[in-house]
């Protein structure tokens, strides 16, 4: 597994939906978008602000979150893709 650096995190990206919640079945041509959700499974130890202090990251492991859609690299490890996004490109932790 990786281990980010500094603000990044690693987002294991949430299965696509094949149905929505009422029923209706989703087809495949509806459009292959990236997942704005996933689960985190690794953080960086946050940036370095200017005073040379870090601050450490809103996010931690195992906290599911929305993110920006175009904002993360994608690569694989093991036949599992991952996505390394900047914890600027989080837009909120999902409380369930």
């Amino acid at each position: 597994m990786l281990k980010p650096l500094y603000g990044r995190v690693v987002i294991e990206p949430a299965p696509k939906e094949t149905q929505t919640k009422s029923g209706i079945v989703i087809p495949d041509t509806a459009g292959n978008e990236r997942p704005v959700r996933g689960t985190v499974v690794a953080a960086g130890p946050g940036k370095v602000n200017e005073n040379g202090e870090r601050r450490p990251l809103a996010v931690k492991v195992g906290d599911v979150v929305l993110f920006k859609k175009y904002g993360p690299e994608e690569f694989e490890e093991n036949g599992t893709k991952y996505l390394v996004v900047d914890e600027d490109d989080i837009i909120a932790i999902v409380a369930e």
